[in-house]
């Protein structure tokens, strides 16, 4: 299996880790604040990746080759500390803001909604790709304007409104993609699942200055609450965010975004099944054009398929 491959797949089970933890964001603030959820839910996914961290650095010393390689040099390894915290605290302030947005507008939607609505990040990366001089393929624009369409028969109103939960969720979008960017800026440079780690600790600090300043949370609450911190903090945080950073190393940031926009189905699925919400035909009808789109983007190109072919 190549890595694009392997990548997408990864890029994948992400998605449907992020699309079934809608219902748990919703579920968890039955007895928690927005920002009361988040600190725990992060720093639960913070120390979930810590003991990770060490299980792969015993795993990485124990295939390292017998022939020792040449040390590197106390600037190099400050260098890569730097690179490392940076992208760690970077990440964190995206994830942040984002992930903000998006808890305390799903007080105001539905769990469906919110996947679909944060998914408008596909249109947005490629957008802001343009300003780094990130080149895309017209067919990757064409299914972004598809599942742009999807998005708008999902979430636009009568009357071209929307409500305050899915404006919070639009809004939400923007810094997701930030977070996508600055992973396909930093991933290729250091090691993931430690920036991933720093960036948790990073939200849930952020979170807890919030969380003091205007919730009153209870360890009560918190302990009643259990499962769907859990299932956010190990799953939808430690797992799935680190997967998505190791995943997009091998992977162009617009067809990552794609990807990571299937989340949106399966918060539908999710939210249809746990939480009993409908559809209407003209949302159905949305989920469909966005689904479509991102099987689409995924197709290899005519340089692809000849690449494919001269390796057989």
């Amino acid at each position: 299996m190549n890595s694009k491959i392997r990548a997408n797949i990864l890029l994948l089970l992400t998605a449907l880790i992020w699309g079934s933890a809608f219902v748990a964001q919703i579920k968890g603030m039955d007895n928690l604040g927005p920002f009361s959820f988040a600190c725990v839910r992060n720093l639960v996914g913070a120390v979930f990746l810590i003991p990770v961290i060490f299980m792969l650095d015993k795993l990485e010393e124990k295939n390292r080759p017998q022939v020792p390689l040449a040390e590197k040099t106390e600037e190099e390894k400050k260098a890569e500390r730097k690179v490392l915290i940076t992208g760690g605290i970077c990440c964190g302030l995206a994830l942040f803001v984002a992930g903000s947005l998006q808890q305390v507008g799903l007080m105001y939607t539905t769990a469906g909604k919110g996947g679909f609505i944060t998914a408008l990040y596909i249109v947005i990366v490629p957008l802001l790709g343009l300003f780094l001089k990130k080149k895309v393929r017209p067919v990757i624009w064409a299914c972004v304007a598809v599942a742009a369409l999807g998005l708008y028969l999902l979430c636009i109103k009568e009357g071209f409104t929307i409500g305050k939960g899915d404006l919070l969720i639009l809004l939400c979008s923007l810094g997701f993609s930030m977070h996508i960017l600055i992973i396909d800026h930093f991933s290729p440079k250091t090691d993931g699942v430690r920036m991933s780690c720093i960036q948790f600790f990073v939200v849930a600090f952020l979170s807890g200055i919030v969380m003091f300043a205007i919730e009153t949370p209870t360890v009560n609450n918190i302990l009643i609450s259990w499962m769907p911190i859990v299932y956010s903090g190990v799953l939808s945080s430690g797992v799935a965010y680190t997967l998505q950073i190791v995943a997009q190393k091998d992977t162009d940031p617009t067809v990552a975004s794609l990807l990571l926009s299937l989340e949106s189905v399966f918060a539908v699925l999710a939210g249809m099944i746990v939480l009993h919400e409908v559809l209407s035909g003209r949302e159905i009808l949305g989920c469909i054009l966005m689904f479509a789109a991102i099987i689409v983007a995924q197709l290899p190109s005519k340089e692809e398929r000849l690449t494919q072919t001269n390796a057989l």
